[in-house]
């Protein structure tokens, strides 16, 4: 800018450059002041946060406080690291030019505008996913700078609609910044998201995977070490995904902790021939457990309901994870009536203390990070 105002201003072209100058400048301060992550601070600049707890079941805030505000935004990440967050959760999928963004879905068309852009109505097409036929505005098939022209939709229609149309998808590296930026110890819990049909997809240079550009984005922003170690602790990390081969493969560029993402039990997996039954047997446990600290299972594979919306009894999952030094992280927890078994009588925090205390899980992905961080607190303040 000061350059700019030394510049001789009698020419129309000069007094264009200047107007330029000036505008450029003064957006970019604006979003420095809603988006003070974009700049990632150095390694002097971490130290004396308070530290992440590891003495009770992490909250771990799936796709940030998405509850409230429209999932894997920034917003949603920084609502949840307000309410008490220990990591804060997002799926890592690629754009067309190669870059990783958080978004859940292949497709945008649940949770964006795209639709209302024309400029975009070529984009749908159909893609082969896991043996089925997908249509829609897919990611891979868009610029990075294309999906920032974007903004977010909330998912479901029975919360809270007025965010819509405010906040844009955002980078793994904004994401990573959201964390490294706030005044403690924040947690992250990426997921590699199906990678199968991103390699299929996105072309890196060098016959890159994604799993490469994932892992290489974490180590230039030092995340690193085994769990609990000092490196872990300084800059707390886990890698999910619900692909066991793209965990082993990812297992040999970094030592942070993985965790194996486990769906519906008759479900196939996307990279392997077996089903998630399979791979929860005893002996699958104990190979998989050469490279990952813990599972992630979908709540229903460990309790399972009945038709009337009442648990039956638990299996034994847990305590076979447990057997061989698992963590368990299951998902996802929710406080509406839809999603809330009769059990507990309409109230989370019956099913919070179930989960916690009797089944004895070591980390909760929750939609509504307050209430969970609100109920141990009070019943496990540290």
């Amino acid at each position: 800018l000061v350059f700019g105002f030394t510049l001789v201003t009698n020419s129309v072209r000069n007094r264009s450059l200047l107007t330029l100058l000036i505008v450029s400048a003064l957006s970019y301060a604006t979003a420095i002041r809603r988006y003070p992550y974009f700049s990632v601070p150095d390694v002097d600049g971490l130290q004396g946060r308070q530290p992440i707890q590891t003495q009770r079941a992490f909250n771990i805030a799936h796709r940030g406080s998405n509850g409230e505000i429209p999932e894997a935004t920034a917003e949603a990440f920084l609502r949840a690291i307000d309410e008490g967050a220990d990591f804060i959760e997002t799926d890592i999928t690629a754009t067309k030019d190669g870059r990783l963004i958080c978004f859940h879905d292949l497709i945008l068309d649940d949770t964006t505008d795209v639709a209302d852009h024309a400029e975009f109505q070529d984009r749908i097409h159909t893609y082969e996913d896991e043996g089925k036929n997908v249509t829609g505005y897919f990611a891979v098939d868009f610029t990075l700078d294309e999906l920032k022209t974007l903004r977010a939709r909330q998912r479901f229609k029975f919360r809270d609609q007025s965010f819509n149309g405010k906040f844009q998808i955002i980078t793994f590296e904004e994401f990573i910044s959201i964390a490294l930026n706030a005044t403690r110890v924040v947690g992250i819990y990426p997921e590699i998201k199906s990678p199968v049909f991103i390699n299929q997809h996105v072309k890196w240079p060098d016959g890159k995977r994604h799993e490469d550009i994932f892992v290489e984005t974490l180590l230039k922003h030092g995340y690193k070490g085994t769990y609990l170690s000092d490196e872990w602790r300084r800059q707390p990390l886990f890698i999910q995904s619900f692909a066991p081969t793209s965990l082993i493969y990812s297992s040999s560029l970094t030592n942070s902790p993985l965790i194996l993402l486990i769906d519906d039990l008759t479900m196939p997996t996307q990279d392997t021939n077996q089903t998630y039954a399979e791979i929860t047997s005893d002996e699958y446990l104990q190979y998989i457990s050469k490279f990952v600290v813990g599972v992630g299972p979908a709540k229903d594979t460990i309790v399972p309901p009945d038709a009337n919306n009442y648990l039956k009894l638990p299996t034994d999952l847990v305590p076979r994870a447990h057997a061989h030094n698992l963590q368990v992280h299951p998902y996802t927890f929710r406080n509406e009536y839809g999603y809330l078994h009769y059990d507990f009588h309409q109230d989370p925090f019956q099913e919070y203390i179930y989960w916690i205390h009797t089944i004895c899980v070591d980390g909760l992905f929750t939609d509504f990070t307050g209430s969970l961080h609100l109920y141990q607190e009070w019943t496990s303040p540290l």
